[in-house]
Order: C-alpha cells, then structure tokens, then sequence
C-alpha cells in the first residue's frame, strides 16, 4: 500500500493489529480481493467476501472493504460506498441521555456550543437517536444523526454522524468543527447543575 490513501488506512488499523486479527496484513488482503476481481465490485459483495469465504468478524471486513475502495481510487476518505461525503465524531459526556439530546433540540442551550447553527428534528427516540437537517451561519448543510448510551456510571456516549456534505473539503472541515464543538458540548454539560 501507498501513498497517503494507505497511511490514513493503516493510520487506523495497523498492519500488525489487522494480522493479528484476521491472519493478514493490509497488502495481504489487498492481493487476496486484487485476484478475486474485487474492483468490479459492491461494497456489500466485498464486505460479504471478506465474511463468508474467508471467515472475517463484521468490523474487520467492513474495515478492509472501505480500505480496499480507498487504496484502489473507487472511494475517498469520507465518502460513502454511495458516493455521499460524511464526517463523525464522539465524546463521552457526564450528563444523561436526554440531557445531551435536549442541549442540540434547545435553542438556548444550543447557542452556548453550537452558535449560529440550525437543527430541523427529523426524528428522535428519547435517550437513544436524534435525527436532524442541518444548517449553519456559512451556508453549509447537511443531515446529522446521533446515537447515544448511557453508561453504568451514568454518563453518556455520544456519536455524531454527519452526512450529505458537499466533498471532501467539507468533509475535512467538519471533522475539526465536530472535535471542537463537542469538547465546548462537554465543558457545557459539565459546568451546569445536574
């Protein structure tokens, strides 16, 4: 693998972790789809592949598929096997479920660490997913999804997905944005009374 398409790839999955894993290196893998034709195909086929003939867990060969189609030029770093750009992010937050839904559906609260965006509620199930259209002060839109856990502890795991972006500038972009925005989220929930 080369390039900086294969050092983003194995940025997140070592050679050494995937070997470990899955009895192959990234380059193993790669000759192993490169003989069974595996750009001519979906990313479900290749996904599919990886679990049924060769026996890889889900996580691995969704992994491998998305490293594959990168290295190969038939997806970039943040675009789906659709062709649609998206970004995420996640914090784990010291406040409960719904108190970090409220603070993306309540304007007030919304302004302190997330100013001048706007959030149209597509769909939501209290304490597990929230489903929006966003906008913000720049024009840029988009759609976000979040997924959230409560812990034993009683804090929260929150992940935002953020699709429908224009590129992969955007893309860009938005992963800085998100990392910013949810430490601001955190030290938000944190400083507030429960």
């Amino acid at each position: 693998m080369s390039g900086a398409t294969g050092r983003r790839i194995t940025e997140k999955l070592s050679d050494e972790t995937l070997r470990g894993a899955t009895g192959r290196d990234w380059e193993g893998w790669f000759a192993v789809l490169d003989t069974w034709d595996a750009t001519r195909r979906s990313h479900g086929e290749i996904a599919a592949f990886l679990g049924t003939e060769h026996r890889m867990g889900g996580w691995y060969a969704q992994s491998v598929a998305v490293g594959y189609e990168q290295a190969r030029g038939l997806r970039q770093v943040g675009q789906s096997s659709a062709g649609d750009w998206n970004t995420s992010g996640s914090r784990t937050l010291a406040a409960a479920p719904e108190r970090v839904l409220d603070a993306f559906t309540d304007p007030r609260t919304r302004e302190r660490w997330l100013p001048g965006v706007d959030l149209s509620v597509r769909s939501r199930r209290p304490g597990k997913s929230l489903s929006a259209d966003f906008a913000d002060a720049s024009g840029d839109a988009g759609r976000l999804a979040l997924w959230l856990e409560e812990l034993p502890d009683g804090r929260t795991r929150l992940g935002v997905g953020h699709g429908k972006l224009a590129d992969a500038e955007a893309v860009a972009r938005y992963k800085v944005f998100w990392k910013e925005r949810l430490a601001v989220l955190k030290a938000v929930l944190e400083e507030e009374p429960r």
